[in-house]
């Protein structure tokens, strides 16, 4: 559409309020082009998009504004979310292009003075009130194991009921594998647990370690399915209880088991073949990252494999960044690391990298998986956690699709070997793994 100018529908005449909005607005998105959004003002107008809309941002007070842009951050927008100042109607993920587009935004002074004039022309957003979902405070050093015990229980220990209604039947809250864009995602889940047994190349009696096992799918899935004697172990204790349930309801206590504990009161030489660590290395934090390799070599026995998955570090991600809405909120104390890190603190515990493998656009698909099934279980969702809860998981999960969509994010996993005197004992190829 040529010029600034906006397409607006309103029901009747616009107030002062919304005549400084949409003012502000004006100005504000002035440079958004094509603008595939709408947004609606508490009085019902409506700034039309300038193609199909694939979502509508809806403001729901006159100082939602004022609230958001004083001191623009991923913060003042992310709590302006939860808090309900607006919502997103639509695909939640499409709207954080926009985002992008207003943290990337420089005004000079003239532009801050008009702007500053329409905001302040705006009444000031309510004094926030006492949410179900507070941010995070941990006690203790970072990553010291009381702390990281905090962090894990202020993730996992929302509610098992919560994670259920949109996790897949084995609940398995981490990337799934996908064959296609149509594929489901129960079938996409099971598909991503074989896969890795299949390049661990799991063989029956094997003993099967299992860091950071959440609800115990992996577990189960290598006990029944490749005869392994497998060992999980998380520091959430409902997640452990769940997947004791399930062991029992599936008859194999014989064959694993899950107990709460942390990865570094594992002792012993050797007494595991095979490791598997998935969607917990992000806990892990670079101060602890060669500790973390060193006891995963002690605990390998000679020729056995390491398979480590975790989110790592993309393009344009500042992991520095202390104005990160999800380490308040939702993930505190995590740390997403540059894979080359990742691979260097490996191999100086010992480790020989064999294969890595880059699912970034799976994740980018689960999580949109996620997000359908959440929006669809939204009434029993609240029930389980809390409104709040349910905005915060609504815009953490859509904004990591969008960073995987980026590369700002990437997820890998990473072959081990522990070798024996140079010899790999792996085949020429890796046809089995896609047998």
């Amino acid at each position: 559409m040529p010029g600034n100018h906006m397409v607006l529908e309103s029901p009747h005449r616009a107030g002062e309020d919304a005549v400084a909005a949409l003012s502000f607005l004006e100005k504000v998105l002035a440079g958004y082009h094509p603008r595939d959004f709408e947004v609606r003002l508490w009085d019902g107008t409506l700034l039309k998009a300038e193609e199909k809309p694939r979502f509508t941002m809806v403001l729901n007070h006159p100082g939602v504004l004022r609230g958001m842009f004083l001191n623009p951050s991923q913060i003042t927008l992310g709590e302006a979310f939860v808090r309900t100042d607006f919502d997103i109607e639509g695909d939640v993920v499409a709207a954080f292009a926009l985002g992008d587009y207003l943290m990337g935004l420089h005004w000079g002074i003239l532009d801050r003075f008009r702007m500053g004039r329409d905001l302040f022309t705006l009444p000031a957003a309510a004094k926030p009130s006492r949410s179900d979902h507070a941010s995070a405070h941990l006690s203790g050093s970072v990553h010291c194991k009381k702390r990281d015990s905090q962090a894990i229980a202020f993730h996992y220990n929302v509610s098992n009921d919560f994670y259920r209604l949109w996790l897949d039947e084995r609940m398995v809250y981490s990337c799934a594998y996908f064959t296609s864009t149509s594929d489901e995602l129960d079938a996409a889940q099971e598909r991503k647990l074989d896969y890795i047994c299949r390049k661990l190349r799991l063989k029956p009696g094997e003993r099967l370690l299992d860091i950071g096992c959440g609800w115990g799918g992996l577990v189960l899935h290598a006990a029944r399915n490749y005869g392994v004697k497998a060992h999980g172990i998380t520091l959430s204790r409902p997640q452990a209880e769940l997947a004791g349930e399930r062991i029992r309801a599936a008859g194999l206590e014989d064959s694993c088991r899950v107990e709460v504990k942390d990865y570094r009161e594992l002792e012993g030489l050797g007494i595991y073949d095979k490791i598997v660590s998935v969607g917990m290395f992000e806990h892990v934090g670079k101060a602890r990252l060669e500790e973390y390799f060193a006891r995963a070599f002690r605990l390998l026995g000679t020729g056995g494999a390491f398979l480590n998955h975790g989110i790592a570090a993309g393009q344009g991600y500042c992991p520095d960044d202390d104005n990160s809405f999800i380490d308040r909120y939702v993930f505190p104390d995590g740390e997403l690391l540059p894979v080359d890190v990742t691979l260097h603190a490996a191999a100086a515990a010992g480790f020989e990298a064999r294969d890595l493998e880059s699912l970034r656009e799976h994740y980018a698909l689960t999580l949109r998986h996620w997000i359908k099934r959440l929006d669809a279980a939204a009434t029993e969702a609240i029930i389980a956690a809390g409104a709040t809860t349910f905005r915060v998981w609504r815009l953490y999960m859509a904004g990591s699709a969008h960073a995987f969509d980026c590369n700002r994010i990437n997820i890998y996993q990473a072959l081990l070997l522990k070798p024996d005197k140079g010899k790999s004992g792996q085949p020429l190829t890796r046809a089995d793994w896609y047998a």
